[in-house]
């Protein structure tokens, strides 16, 4: 997908969230870091159109994120830094289907979308699973399933990494590589982030550096120091 900033800048009332920002994204791996309060978080927001631009556009494939939005409905899926926030059914099969219920499938076809979804991120055995019983990572791939099961092009993970233990983590960062779909990911975790095709570096909530994951790192840890 090809993603363009057209000058896009958000205030949240005097303060200057994002300033204006023009750049064209459309590799595969993206990663973006920056300091708590830097933009970053609302820079993605504004590709998911979860956030709209005070001025300025965002646009996927040629289309608006504000006009042009339910033709973009469904191409972004996006995971919160707190999973548990957007997992709306307590059963972990049920909340993939609720996110299948208004695309006119019947059941028979939600129930095989569910368990090839479930099948590909190799947890299977969390279909009937409740949510509040889930461990981190458990918690973190349950949301990524339910955003999976319905087909979008680009998915945004917002810390997907953040407070889990190492078996969790290294269980994330694997079905996260092995996903086809573009991807944008906010993250602290740098390790995660080597082998992306680019790294975006905001601070103060301006892009302040934009490169090859080394390169952008080193200059994450100098404003980070």
């Amino acid at each position: 997908m090809d993603i363009r900033f057209d000058a896009a800048s958000v205030k949240f009332g005097a303060r200057q969230a994002l300033e204006p920002l023009s750049l064209s994204l459309a590799q595969a791996r993206i990663g973006i870091v920056g300091l708590n309060g830097s933009g970053k978080s609302t820079a993605a927001k504004l590709v998911a159109g979860l956030l709209q631009p005070t001025a300025g556009k965002v646009c996927l494939n040629g289309l608006d994120t504000v006009t042009d939005a339910k033709a973009l409905s469904g191409k972004t899926g996006y995971i919160f830094q707190n999973p548990a926030n957007q997992i709306i059914m307590p059963i972990v099969g049920e909340d993939m289907e609720f996110g299948l219920r208004n695309r006119k499938m019947d059941k028979a076809a939600r129930l095989a979308a569910v368990s090839q979804t479930l099948d590909q991120l190799g947890i299977a055995h969390l279909e009937k699973r409740r949510a509040h019983e889930l461990s981190g990572g458990e918690l973190q791939l349950a949301a990524l399933a339910a955003v999976l099961v319905t087909g979008p092009d680009l998915i945004i993970l917002d810390e997907p990494t953040n407070q889990l233990d190492l078996k969790n983590r290294r269980m994330v960062e694997a079905t996260i590589a092995g996903l086809s779909q573009q991807l944008i990911v906010i993250s602290h975790d740098l390790d995660l982030l080597n082998g992306f095709d680019r790294v975006l570096v905001f601070h103060e909530g301006r892009l302040v550096e934009d490169g090859a994951p080394a390169h952008a790192i080193a200059r994450y840890r100098e404003i980070a120091a």
